[in-house]
């Protein structure tokens, strides 16, 4: 039990410190961490999951990590895996922050920062790919997406959506 919890805060430690670019960013290393490298969850599930966390307010990090950390390990993996994506970031802003205010408009970190974009970029859009093999396993699942697209377009509020979602998904497909 204290192995597994050790390693929810070790998972969530790793993927949401190195997820550069927020919460978004974060998710392939996540996904990662939980679906490759523990074993805890399916791609499946893993989208299950984030379909949920997206669904409920708060940052999707600390979301994920306390529905992943509970069902690992209860309370304490819950706990821990908040601790994992909040601690280790809070502890280097507090420390580091002269620093990171006496060099923020540096061209040197300005370059830097350009240059990681598009690798953020590509890992979103990598997860969207890995999570979209499976989330489209009938046609109505297509028209959902296009319609969530079309509503996105419009500006309708993502949560709205998910919500909307959810409640067509019992009605239409349960059994």
């Amino acid at each position: 039990m204290l192995r597994d919890i050790w390693n929810v805060f070790i998972a969530f430690t790793r993927s949401s410190n190195l997820g550069f670019g927020g919460g978004p960013a974060t998710i392939p290393l996540m996904q990662n961490e939980v679906v490759k490298r523990y074993h805890w969850l399916t791609d499946e599930e893993f989208a299950d999951a984030l379909a949920v966390g997206n669904a409920l307010p708060a940052p999707i990090t600390t979301k994920m990590a306390a529905m992943i950390g509970y069902r690992v390990a209860g309370w304490p993996g819950a706990l821990m895996g908040i601790l994992g994506t909040v601690a280790p970031t809070l502890i280097v802003v507090v420390v580091l922050s002269h620093f990171i205010m006496l060099y923020a408009h540096s061209t040197a970190l300005r370059a830097m920062l350009e240059a990681v974009r598009p690798v953020v970029v590509i890992l979103i859009a990598q997860t969207a790919v890995s999570m979209g093999k499976k989330s489209f396993p009938r046609k109505a699942t297509w028209g959902i997406a296009v319609a969530a697209a079309i509503l996105l377009y419009f500006h309708v509020h993502p949560a709205i959506i998910i919500v909307a979602a959810m409640i067509f998904g019992y009605f239409a497909f349960s059994e």
